[in-house]
């Protein structure tokens, strides 16, 4: 359908006299530099206009108060500021409505020759993608795709067979096999700003709604969040200053561990090359072999992987990567709807799985080590399908991405890609004890826990009746007890797994 470009640093010719303007959509790579379609499209038309659609189909089932929707509408405004930067009188054109519509509508109105965008590998985003360029394509419009949110892409890396890759170990090997400069460098998208639109036909188009014309309210929105590509850039120089210590601190919710990055680059506010190469060069190029970039250009390869990965085998958005474990018979009906809630609401009596709970479900956002207790808890002690608890994510998520979040959910299934073998259980209480060990990332979220210590705030349930007393706690009513025991929920999922080896179970 499309004529895709895979190498980000090629460079296509001149503009050429029959291609005077170009229409580029941005989607989810909302900044204006180091931008591989924008870069594409000024280097090869003289007259380059830049849209953004408010998709109706992802929006409307949303509820109406979404720190997704409020992150984007202020990361549009940045965006459409930037742009202004580059070319006085440029700015970004903002529609609301369907894509496979305002598009080729929107082209019409412009006259354009070409439409550029980056691509998106999830299975909706593929079909809105070929319904519009199919459209285009009919009239006689160019149609082309460029490869911007991930380092290596699609079919870029094969085993020595021909075959995607399945493992993370030697797909990593290969990443840094085949990385160099080349595929880490940006776009100088400002040395042909000269070519972006301006007048009165981009003046009169302009303009980023507020929350309230699209139909949305207030959300909450981490201030961390704000600000685009600006904040974006000041998060990561931030990071900075303490990526050496990432592989120390990256575990424990209640340290400034992670870089906080996750919601920009899911949007695509900063670039994954600025990066990849800065991890990289620091934890791989230059003499100082930082230990804690290296790990974390592991997290930015884990990426890349689940990419491939949806890419290739796109039927994981809904059924296991490995078909066996879709033989797997989860908990259902009333008591696991029950449990289900218990989880989605923070009351399973587990504090550290509560917390997480409270964290995302106040704030949007949830640490990645919580992520794989919450999730383990979910299918292993609960035993309830992983898919469920993915949905909840994706609905909860600011930094919702198909492609990791179902890699992740996979993970902790034991039925994705290089996933944790199914009898590796996590025991929430331990990963309490070894990554929360002072109660402080519980008690910030389960204040009623506050006075308890750390002796005793991993597993209330096993402290005398008058520790808790005296701790102001009372269980069942100031905190619950636990919904299910790790150790007879660990038989359970024994069993429950047994048939992924179609073999009968027999205790240890």
């Amino acid at each position: 359908m499309t004529r895709t470009s895979s190498s980000p640093a090629s460079r296509p010719p001149a503009p050429t006299d029959g291609a005077d303007s170009a229409l580029v959509w941005f989607r989810r790579d909302l900044r204006a530099d180091d931008h591989a379609a924008l870069y594409h499209a000024l280097r090869r038309h003289r007259r380059v206009y830049c849209a953004f659609v408010l998709d109706t189909d992802i929006l409307d089932p949303l509820p109406r108060a979404d720190r997704r929707v409020q992150f984007i509408l202020d990361a549009l405004g940045v965006l459409d500021a930037d742009l202004a930067a580059l070319a006085p009188g440029a700015g970004l054109i903002v529609r609301h409505g369907a894509p496979r519509e305002q598009i080729p509508a929107l082209a019409a109105e412009l006259g354009v020759q070409a439409l550029y965008f980056n691509h998106d590998d999830e299975p909706d985003a593929l079909r809105r993608d070929a319904a519009v360029g199919e459209t285009l394509l009919a009239r006689g419009v160019q149609v082309e795709s460029f490869k911007d949110h991930v380092i290596f892409e699609r079919s870029e890396l094969l085993t020595g067979a021909g075959k995607p890759y399945g493992v993370f170990t030697p797909y990593k090997n290969a990443w840094l096999r085949e990385i160099t400069p080349f595929f880490l460098s940006s776009y100088p998208v400002e040395r042909h700003a000269s070519h972006l639109a301006t007048g009165p036909e981009v003046a009169a188009r302009r303009g980023v709604p507020a929350l309230a014309d699209i139909g949305f309210e207030p959300a909450g929105l981490s201030a961390a969040l704000s600000g685009g590509s600006a904040g974006a850039r000041r998060l990561f120089d931030e990071f900075l200053e303490r990526i050496d210590r990432y592989g120390e601190t990256r575990d424990f919710p209640a340290v400034k561990g992670p870089s906080y990055l996750s919601t920009h680059l899911r949007f695509g506010t900063i670039s994954i090359r600025v990066l990849a190469r800065e991890a990289w060069r620091r934890g791989y190029a230059g003499s100082g072999a930082s230990a804690g970039a290296q790990t974390w250009l592991s997290e930015l390869i884990w990426r890349d992987f689940y990419h491939q990965v949806l890419h290739h085998h796109p039927r994981v958005a809904e059924r296991a990567f490995r078909p066996e474990y879709d033989r797997i018979a989860w908990a259902e009906g009333p008591e696991a709807d029950a449990d289900f809630q218990a989880w989605c609401q923070g009351r399973t009596g587990y504090p550290l799985v509560d917390a997480a709970m409270h964290q995302i479900n106040q704030t949007g956002y949830m640490h990645n080590r919580l992520r794989m207790v919450t999730a383990s808890f979910l299918i292993k002690d609960l035993g309830i399908d992983w898919r469920r608890g993915e949905a909840y994510f994706a609905e909860k998520l600011i930094d919702f991405d198909l492609a990791a979040n179902n890699g992740g959910w996979q993970w902790a299934a034991s039925s994705g890609c290089d996933a944790q073998p199914y009898f590796r259980i996590f025991n929430p209480v331990s990963q309490s004890e070894k990554f929360d060990p002072d109660g402080k990332f519980i008690q910030r979220y389960l204040p009623q826990l506050s006075r308890l210590p750390p002796a005793l705030i991993h597993a209330p349930w096993l402290a005398k009746p008058a520790e808790l007393a005296a701790c102001g706690v009372v269980l069942g009513r100031d905190y619950p007890e636990p919904i299910v025991r790790h150790e007879t929920a660990r038989m359970a999922t024994m069993a429950r797994y047994a048939v992924v080896k179609d073999r009968g179970f027999a205790p240890d």
